[in-house]
């Protein structure tokens, strides 16, 4: 054999062994990267939290001070429960609150390559949809819109397929592809394809976790009041398409919040937590169990009493059948509503032990406010007397200060259904677990889960 013939082995050779390297190598990686996903998952994880009115918000408006922001908050809250319809909270199974009017956002990405979105954090909405070019009807979106021709993991769902039978409101197109369609209270609405891709989240440690095939509606005909930066809705409700539901056993069914004080002069933002991350136990956890009926979107819970200092107000929703399942508990609802004449109860005996002058709110909106001269009186204790638990709430969650020295009871009066809201839950470590079907809690200082 001549030199040529050797050196040319020599080389197909090396090639071979720089081929098998490469080979091995991206292996090695795809195996360590897998069982560095596995570990994330197993440990479970975060994700940032953001409050619209924070200064990490896309909405933040800089020119506002903290009690415009307050207003716009307490406008939005009403706004919101004003859409739920008479009947709604028994039959429908469309999700019947104004989408625009949510209080958290989350940032996520979608495709691949990864295209970063703003999503509304919704446990009130049961699917996670996007503005996707091209777009026929769509609300003016200032930040990016998801191309998905430029995705190589989109794949439309075959309208015959089980996903597309298991999703309320969907039809086949001409191109027997499965088309959503989701309407809002105000009968404004989301339509267009329900699809999988890969859905990939930003952990606050810094590692991206992504998960392939997730169904989500790439929305192409949207009249929904959206603007600015928001993409649409992440709906972590009790549907089959949710992305709770979606994530499934990889996060054992499990996930939580803590929400931090709202309009603090403190940049902390609060924490969205999945899997083992989000179990919620340890001294002073308490839990009750989430109302069993599979056609609701909401997380219902039954509320059997409230009380205020030796005061015990028995609880009853004239508008739901039962007392079973009679309030939701609401991410993107600001204040706490009450049947009226169960508020009516409440706001007098609140009174009858808050020794401060009386002062009208300049919104408007709440009806039991006062005159203060200082931040350290001390408001009486309210608890929620859930079934087989008891939670009390902090003085930050049920009054709030809408103006200079003028603090107002954060609690309000509808005829559409009782709301457990956001502003009631700062500072208690909130738990769905959505196998043993039960929400707990624990009274935590939010700020320093960090």
């Amino acid at each position: 054999m001549n030199n040529n013939s050797n050196l040319s082995i020599y080389f197909y050779t090396r090639a071979t062994m720089n081929s098998l390297c490469s080979f091995f190598t991206l292996v090695l990686f795809f195996l360590c990267f897998v069982v560095s996903l596995s570990d994330s998952l197993n440990d479970g994880f975060n994700v940032e939290l953001i409050h619209r009115d924070s200064s990490k918000s896309p909405f933040y408006h800089s020119t506002q001070n903290k009690y415009q922001h307050v207003s716009n908050a307490l406008r939005r809250s009403i706004n919101r429960v004003n859409h739920f319809y008479k009947d709604s909270l028994i039959k429908t199974p469309k999700s019947i609150v104004t989408p625009d009017n949510g209080e958290y956002l989350m940032s996520y990405s979608i495709g691949t390559p990864p295209f970063k979105l703003y999503g509304i954090v919704d446990t009130g909405s049961d699917i996670v949809w996007l503005q996707c070019k091209p777009c026929h009807h769509c609300y003016n979106q200032t930040s990016g819109m998801f191309d998905p021709s430029k995705s190589s993991s989109y794949k439309s769902i075959p309208c015959l397929s089980k996903t597309c039978k298991y999703v309320s409101d969907t039809q086949c197109t001409k191109r027997h592809s499965c088309e959503y369609t989701i309407q809002y209270g105000d009968q404004s609405r989301s339509q267009g394809d329900l699809v999988t891709e890969t859905l990939t989240l930003d952990s606050t440690t810094g590692r991206t976790i992504s998960f392939p095939k997730t169904v989500i509606g790439c929305g192409t005909q949207n009249t929904v009041s959206f603007h600015g930066q928001s993409s649409g809705i992440v709906g972590l409700g009790r549907g089959h398409v949710s992305l709770t539901t979606q994530l499934g056993s990889s996060i054992s069914g499990k996930f939580s919040y803590c929400l931090v004080p709202m309009w603090s002069e403190s940049n902390i933002t609060s924490k969205l937590n999945f899997g083992h991350a989000a179990v919620v136990s340890g001294h002073g956890t308490v839990s009750t169990p989430l109302s069993n009926n599979p056609k609701e979107v909401f997380y219902y819970l039954t509320l059997e009493a409230i009380s205020v200092g030796n005061e015990r107000i028995k609880f009853r929703d004239p508008s739901r059948g039962s007392e079973e399942g009679n309030i939701i508990i609401d991410s993107g609802t600001t204040l706490t509503l009450l049947p009226t004449e169960i508020y009516i109860n409440l706001e007098s005996a609140v009174a009858k032990l808050v020794k401060l002058k009386r002062a009208r709110d300049p919104n408007n909106i709440l009806n039991l406010c006062y005159s203060i001269p200082s931040h350290k009186y001390n408001f009486p204790t309210i608890t929620l007397h859930f079934k087989d638990a008891d939670v009390k709430l902090a003085s930050i969650g049920t009054f709030i200060e809408v103006a200079d020295g003028i603090i107002c009871f954060a609690f309000a009066s509808t005829e559409s259904g009782a709301i457990f809201g956001n502003l009631a839950q700062q500072n208690l470590l909130v738990g769905y677990d959505l196998v043993k079907k039960h929400v707990s809690f624990k009274s935590t200082d939010c700020t320093k889960l960090h």
